[in-house]
């Protein structure tokens, strides 16, 4: 059973995610609108990954005895200067979840809640996988100039990480 702060925190944790999907929606809808096919299919991706982040959390809330609650999701930003501030503000977002993952984890572990920092451990690493990821896509971003051929470049190399799942 869940305490009542620890599902107010997993709460408020299932609306981050739902913002992240509203977001990196949004940001497959500019990049598309910019004709950069490869990286409106990796935003799309991130969005469905998502979904599934928030969808894990809404069912572990339900299972341990708390009541799932959504709010209201801000609207997210529409457009971006380049290519790489978009991946920078995507790489910003990933740091801050880690650290409300963190965070929770903090009160798992403080609430003597293990069950539930067992299950926020699947968390930890996936958001460390986010954040190498990212990384690795700013490192290729400031290593290719972002002029012409270089954009072309950044798109193809954003679409061929996403296909293969390397980093």
């Amino acid at each position: 059973m869940l305490s009542e702060n620890l599902t107010k925190q997993l709460n408020t944790q299932i609306n981050h995610e739902c913002f992240s999907v509203v977001l990196y929606t949004q940001m497959s809808a500019w990049c598309a609108s910019k004709g950069y096919d490869g990286c409106a299919l990796f935003f799309r991706m991130q969005a469905d990954e998502e979904k599934q982040h928030m969808e894990k959390l809404f069912v572990y809330v339900l299972e341990t005895g708390g009541l799932p609650q959504l709010s209201e999701i801000a609207a997210p930003p529409s457009s971006w200067d380049s290519v790489r501030d978009l991946f920078q503000a995507t790489f910003d977002h990933e740091k801050s979840i880690s650290a409300e993952i963190s965070a929770l984890v903090e009160i798992a572990l403080d609430e003597k809640d293990f069950s539930t920092f067992n299950f926020l451990q699947w968390y930890v690493s996936e958001q460390h996988e986010e954040e190498h990821r990212l990384k690795s896509i700013l490192d290729r971003i400031d290593m290719i100039t972002a002029e012409g051929h270089g954009l072309f470049t950044i798109d193809r190399e954003v679409s061929r990480l996403t296909s293969s799942g390397n980093s």
